[in-house]
């Protein structure tokens, strides 16, 4: 049989010929601009567990990053997305102290029932995205003006709804949701050296798995059905064990302490939710769109102002979601909550993978940005370092993660 030479349309659109069905010809290769966050993130709990004596990884250490680091989670899974749409949000921690002060009055000193007062919480929450949305949007003001604005702004709605007081204590049921676990449901099994740990939530690692590998095995599927260049078989299924060992060593220590967060639970569902949005959902497609090239955006038919518009009504109710979580955690909302939080969640995302220019980024990538800054946080606490030593640290890693998407922005440009 003979091989079919590939047309120029294929050399443009970068479609393998038909000698080269589907597989890279070459045996390793690792995109640095796609895997380098995963790797970094490896290497820095890998030196501070070092650091720390293995205190880092410990049961009881895992579940408090997780935990002290989870409304900044809940922000950067909405900031990725403003950021990749090529805005910024500079007012979700003032958004964070209004809303959870909000809540707080609605429960405390109004005795309203706490679901229905959590619901009216993330309605105002979308509101304020409303707000800002329809400035950025519709009349044309840039985000960095109106959000600077809307940082000032519900920073002092916050001082007139608490009176410049903290309000407090919320409800178990909050209470339980924001530093509970969950129970065990089906007892503790044996685990030789390391003890018992909780059988559901080693249930539950095994299902993430699973639906990992599931995930992966369709995209990678679809890619070789249109005949696009996929990985080699065996650095995939390297891939997915990794990704299986990681996620199952984490479950086991977190079932070893006390069973799983809930805010873990939340924070699953919202990264599942959102990862299938950007990917599989037009929205999605839109929103990268819009920050990738904002003119063919419009000539393509996206409703550009409505994408940007529901944007912010978004990160308003996810800032809702996280102010939420913050004063239930602390068990009061206070005039000074949400401080740097915006500082925090846009670090995440650019750590992450999101691009200055817009148009790129990931949520699992803004996750792994916010974890990142939390095992720094954690991990230097845990060696004695003093605060002025942190922040030059997390200073360091934002600056290198920019730096690096500029350096290979360039080296693609120079390569063509």
């Amino acid at each position: 049989m003979t091989s079919v030479a590939p047309t120029n349309a294929d050399l443009a659109l970068g479609t393998p010929s038909a000698s080269e069905p589907g597989n890279s010809p070459r045996k390793f290769n690792i995109n640095l601009r796609e895997s380098g966050i995963y790797i970094a993130f490896a290497l820095i709990v890998v030196l501070f567990a070092i650091l720390t004596g293995g205190d880092l990884l410990a049961p009881q250490n895992i579940s408090n990053i997780i935990i002290q680091n989870s409304y900044i989670l809940i922000l950067a899974i909405g900031m990725i997305l403003i950021i990749i749409a090529g805005h910024i949000d500079l007012s979700v921690g003032s958004v964070v102290a209004a809303t959870g002060a909000f809540a707080a009055v609605m429960m405390v000193n109004w005795d309203v029932p706490w679901p229905i007062a959590l619901l009216v919480t993330l309605v105002f929450g979308g509101l304020i995205g409303a707000w800002q949305g329809y400035w950025i949007a519709y009349f044309g003001i840039p985000a960095f003006i109106v959000t600077l604005a809307g940082m000032l702004l519900f920073r002092a709605v916050t001082l007139m709804i608490l009176g410049n007081r903290g309000i407090g204590p919320f409800p178990d049921e909050v209470r339980t949701l924001t530093n509970g676990f969950t129970g065990g449901y089906l007892g503790n099994i044996g685990l030789g050296s390391l003890g018992g740990a909780d059988l559901f939530s080693i249930i539950v690692g095994l299902l993430v798995v699973g639906a990992i590998f599931w995930s992966q095995w369709r995209t990678r599927a679809g890619r070789q059905k249109y005949l696009q260049v996929v990985e080699p078989f065996g650095m995939f299924i390297a891939k997915i064990v990794i990704a299986a060992v990681v996620v199952m060593a984490v479950i086991i220590q977190l079932a070893r302490f006390r069973n799983l967060p809930w805010v873990l639970v939340l924070l699953a569902i919202l990264v599942i939710g959102y990862s299938v949005v950007t990917n599989r959902a037009v929205f999605g497609r839109q929103i990268y769109a819009v920050g990738g090239n904002l003119q063919a955006a419009t000539l393509s038919g996206v409703k550009v102002k409505g994408v940007v518009f529901w944007l912010f009504v978004n990160m308003g109710v996810l800032a809702a979601v996280a102010g939420i979580v913050f004063a239930g955690r602390l068990n009061q909302a206070n005039p000074t909550a949400g401080n740097s939080f915006e500082l925090d969640a846009i670090a995440a995302a650019f750590i992450g993978g999101a691009a200055v220019q817009g148009g790129v980024g990931k949520v699992v990538g803004a996750i792994t940005g916010g974890l990142i800054m939390g095992v720094i946080n954690n991990g230097m606490s845990l060696i004695g370092a003093p605060s002025e030593q942190v922040m030059l640290v997390k200073g360091a890693v934002l600056l290198a993660a920019v730096a690096f998407d500029v350096w290979s922005k360039r080296r693609a440009g120079a390569s063509r």
